[in-house]
């Protein structure tokens, strides 16, 4: 089955180029920002879009996503609007992948099947269930499946050869690679390190690699773009928000902030070829 995701990556890897992968969670700082925020993510360089589904206990999370779950939820933020974002986005968008990320517990309050079909409707190519590993595929990944869905997965610096097949088993989309062990936004990764760990995990899938947590600069991002197929970047962007003087400033300032690392992934394996000796 093709998909936007398979196609993006495809289009990437014919130009051999990263994507920039955006997280921003829906809602936040409210319902219209974020989705202005939404619709502008593309010109400004976003390649595939992850968007969060707020939730109150996001344990993955670190402060910046916390922080912004909260503001999302206080402001009116449901599953019901998130897709409603969703539908609003593809009246103007119909080839950026987007994957919606989160946690279990809202997609089991809504009801399982009545979610997987109302995001596949909404036009939501992906997901990206931080709490769901995929011992527990059963839980989800045959309606996700039926839907036409892909189940993202995440491998992390522990995920060894033992458990690494359990985890690219079923895994539909991109691997989204953790550079780092905690929580999101909170410490830095070494580049050649997480390198080193895509290659062992090369050896035994052919889907894009994703790095993610940890990622803030647009020098960082060009550095893991010239090692991974994407680059992810979140708290960076939230934090924006969170320090805006108004919704306004919000959306410009995120949106700045997007093209300076569109820039940066963009130009970071042309660079690494003429820095060659």
């Amino acid at each position: 089955m093709s998909s936007r995701l398979d196609t993006r990556f495809a289009e990437l890897r014919a130009v051999d180029r990263a994507a920039l992968v955006t997280y921003l969670c829906a809602g936040d700082p409210d319902f219209e920002a974020s989705l202005a925020m939404l619709r502008g993510l593309p010109a400004a360089g976003a390649d595939v879009i992850e968007l969060g589904m707020p939730f109150s206990d996001p344990m993955a999370d670190g402060p910046s996503i916390q922080a912004a779950a909260l503001r999302a939820l206080q402001g009116g933020q449901t599953q019901r609007r998130t897709l409603e974002m969703v539908r609003l986005f593809r009246q103007t968008d119909q080839r950026t992948p987007l994957v919606l990320m989160g946690y279990y517990n809202p997609i089991y309050r809504y009801g399982p099947d009545a979610f997987m079909r109302d995001a596949a409707e909404a036009g939501v190519d992906g997901l990206l269930i931080v709490d769901l590993p995929a011992e527990h595929d059963a839980e989800l990944g045959p309606l996700a499946r039926d839907a036409g869905l892909a189940m993202i997965r995440m491998a992390t610096p522990t995920t060894d050869a033992r458990r690494l097949p359990a985890v690219l088993d079923q895994a539909r989309g991109f691997l989204y690679y953790v550079s780092l062990n905690g929580v999101t936004g909170v410490g830095q990764a070494d580049d050649q390190v997480v390198g080193e760990a895509l290659q062992r995990i090369r050896t035994r899938t052919d889907l894009p690699l994703c790095v993610g947590f940890g990622v803030r600069t647009p020098e960082q991002a060009a550095r893991f773009a010239r090692v991974a197929e994407g680059v992810v970047v979140g708290s960076a962007l939230v934090d924006v928000i969170a320090s805006a003087t108004s919704a306004d400033a919000a959306v410009d300032g995120v949106l700045g902030r997007v093209r300076d690392l569109s820039a940066a992934v963009r130009s970071a394996r042309q660079e690494s070829l003429s820095a060659a000796p």
